[in-house]
């Protein structure tokens, strides 16, 4: 008789999963090193005492480093909850730096939902011993959490894929944010304002960190991650076993059925434990070294090449499976469309800590995998170690990257440092390069993900009413965050004279121009539409407040930046021939004041003109001027009156960018480039 799953668990699906047939659980759990396993149950009317425990048994419950087991509901009564208590080796050397506590409670890796009681402590996951009570636990799924995703697609976007980087609870976390008040600060309020999304025009959302993290860890932005598979309970209206994945469900359903792409900001590098005085929720007490990169540095046993305590020890099967699968359901159950990784640079890195760029296991098994394969992969190519793989160094060849060149590139020349106007050639062309397009590399431009601004370091505002950070709130003596390349215009902070607010507001429209004519693929950070401050802070990952909210408010007082942002998205859109497959190669020709590029030290200004004919699309002129004065360009491509001006930065609102019905003819050879502004003439598609 075939019974042994019946009796002993199947080791083959980890986790936690309802067997119907039987009316009962199974259970699976990756521990090398265990020598004993307990899984405890607990109702919701008494979390300190569980109402029934299981004792693993290695002779019958452990198939190589998996311990299962099979668990009948009937034996479990009410329970709503588990947790496992794991023991073993006491720690043996540095390279073997066992972190078992027989007391500790320990959520499942796998789990989809957990919850936080009541009197949760982190500070006795912090110590030794019991934290029975106190402790996250995982949610019992007895019933299929089924959502209709009737017919519902991926989405990808190509030449007009415009990616909008956002905090789902600070995107409408205050009350001016005009969601209804049960939907602030969750997936729910983001479906409310899918209008504004589409009236914007962005084609992707990037969703900062969604995954489960500890609240009282006091990273507001989620870059500590504990569970790789539940979605963060601060997000969802309601705190019902089903309903938080429903929840998130809806909402990629929702932004699906209006063409939006949903990405997921993604930590598989580390997690919310810390080091070694850091809490014990699930991974350390589970297998320490299984999970986690150790050194040879009995004073400081975790490596950390994220900056947050540990890394993951991503060179071990068991955790690239976990890192795999949790694709894989976010993928599957979840539809969404792609993942940005954070630091991915630390998932090439071999046991040793040296960097693998030829083949590294980690990035080799997501790029294989034929779940994932129409996924989209976004890297953040470097780690906090100092690695930095930007380009054809990141082992990912295909996958796209966040390309902090050009984001340096664009706010030094704006600001109107000297000697970049080869840079910024390079940069807008898509940053040939980073991502040669040579036979043997044969990289593409999209690739280079085109940002001015990001969640780390400072909102476009402040880039350009700040020269010094502003981030002695953060409790880090004003030494944390990145060193923009910022110009406050000729007055620190956000109280200027009428003069110094038109130049920052042309300063900003003109980086926003720059970053829509460029070949890639752009995105820019919420709020940064409507001119959102942070008050000079570039580094608030711990300002759950109104410092990070955004405030709706700015969306009436720069009503007019928000219109020039709108329609430039618009512009973009209609012309494919900025963001193409491949490389400009002989369709553009570079310009300078006359008619040849200026690339003095001391030059800072550039035109070109971008034929579309090849892409049945128009002919674009840009001319772009970082001087303070006035320069008068020559239009060096066609005769006088077959352009026609769609964008000077220079002018206000309305007349700074044109809708195509009302576009003006430019009459003359030349054009007056007033300082600090970037001009966009357009000639009309010629027939082949």
């Amino acid at each position: 008789m075939d019974h042994w799953d019946k009796i002993e668990g199947s080791p083959v699906h980890l986790g936690e999963t309802w067997v119907p047939s039987e009316n009962a659980y199974n259970f699976a759990i990756y521990s090398k090193h265990a020598e004993q396993v307990t899984l405890l149950f607990f109702t919701e009317d008494d979390l300190f005492k569980p109402v029934y425990e299981f004792q693993f048994d290695h002779l019958r419950n452990k198939s190589a480093e998996i311990w299962h087991c099979r668990v009948p509901k009937e034996k479990i009564k009410s329970a709503k909850y588990y947790a496992y208590q794991l023991d073993g080796p006491s720690p043996d050397g540095v390279l073997e730096w066992h972190a078992f506590d027989p007391d500790k409670l320990l959520f499942d890796p796998y789990s989809h939902n957990l919850f936080f009681p009541p009197q949760f402590d982190r500070q006795r996951a912090c110590q030794p011993g019991s934290n029975l009570g106190h402790a996250p636990l995982s949610v019992l799924q007895s019933i299929e959490c089924a959502f209709n995703w009737e017919d519902d697609q991926h989405i990808h976007h190509t030449s007009n894929l415009v990616i909008y980087e956002m905090h789902v609870k600070g995107f409408t976390q205050r009350e001016n944010s005009g969601v209804s008040a049960e939907a602030r600060g969750t997936f729910a309020g983001i479906i409310e304002k899918i209008p504004y999304l589409l009236e914007l025009g962005i084609t992707a959302v990037e969703l900062m960190p969604v995954y489960q993290f500890d609240d009282d860890d006091g990273n507001y932005w989620g870059y500590m991650p504990l569970g790789f598979f539940a979605p963060h309970d601060a997000y969802c209206k309601s705190q019902e076993t089903c309903e938080r994945h429903i929840e998130f469900c809806e909402m990629v359903k929702a932004l699906h059925a209006v063409g939006i792409e949903v990405i997921l900001d993604v930590v598989y590098n580390h997690t919310g434990e810390g080091n070694e005085q850091g809490p014990t929720y699930s991974f350390k007490g589970i297998d320490n070294t299984t999970y986690y990169s150790l050194t040879n540095n009995a004073q400081n046993p975790y490596a950390n090449y994220s900056g947050s305590g540990n890394t993951l020890h991503t060179v071990n099967r068991a955790v690239r499976k976990l890192i795999v699968d949790s694709m894989h359901y976010w993928v599957k159950e979840m539809h969404v469309d792609g993942f940005r990784f954070d630091l991915a640079s630390i998932l090439t890195r071999r046991k040793d800590g040296s960097i693998d760029e030829s083949n590294p296991t980690t990035i080799g098994q997501i790029g294989s995998d034929n779940t994932l394969t129409d996924r989209r992969f976004i890297a953040e190519p470097w780690d906090a170690a100092g690695e930095f793989q930007l380009g054809s160094r990141f082992p990912g060849h295909r996958w796209m990257q966040w390309n902090a060149a050009y984001r340096d590139t664009m706010q030094q020349f704006v600001r109107g440092d000297a000697g970049k106007v080869g840079d910024l050639m390079t940069r807008i062309y898509g940053s040939c390069d980073l991502f040669p397009d040579d036979c043997l590399h044969a990289l593409r431009p999209y690739q280079s993900v085109n940002y001015i601004t990001s969640h780390d370091g400072f909102t476009l505002h402040d880039l350009v009413s700040y020269n010094q950070k502003r981030n002695w709130e953060n409790g880090h003596n004003n030494t944390d965050g990145t060193n923009d390349y910022s110009w406050n215009c000729g007055w620190e902070g956000a109280d200027a004279p009428p003069d110094v607010l038109k130049l920052r507001k042309q300063q900003a429209k003109n980086l926003f121009a720059l970053l829509m004519i460029s070949n890639g693929s752009p995105m820019f950070r919420m709020g940064d539409e409507f001119l959102q401050t942070q008050g000079g802070n570039n580094n608030p990952y711990n300002q759950d407040n109104e410092t990070t909210w955004l405030d709706w408010d700015r969306l009436d007082t720069h009503q007019d930046f928000f219109r020039f942002v709108k329609l430039m998205i618009a512009f973009r859109k209609r012309h494919s021939t900025l963001c193409r497959s491949h490389f400009w190669r002989e369709d553009v020709k570079w310009y300078g004041v006359t008619r040849y590029v200026d690339l003095t030290p001391s030059a800072k200004t550039l035109a070109f003109c971008l034929h579309g004919q090849s892409e049945e699309d128009a002919d674009l002129y840009v001319m772009i001027n970082a001087a303070a004065n006035t320069c008068i360009f020559g239009i060096h491509e066609g005769t006088p009156g077959e352009w026609e001006r769609v964008v000077d930065t220079s002018l206000p609102c309305p007349q700074d960018v044109l809708e195509p019905e009302s576009m003006e003819p430019v009459s003359a050879a030349t054009y007056d480039v007033q300082g600090r502004s970037v001009v966009i003439l357009l000639r009309q598609k010629r027939k082949l």
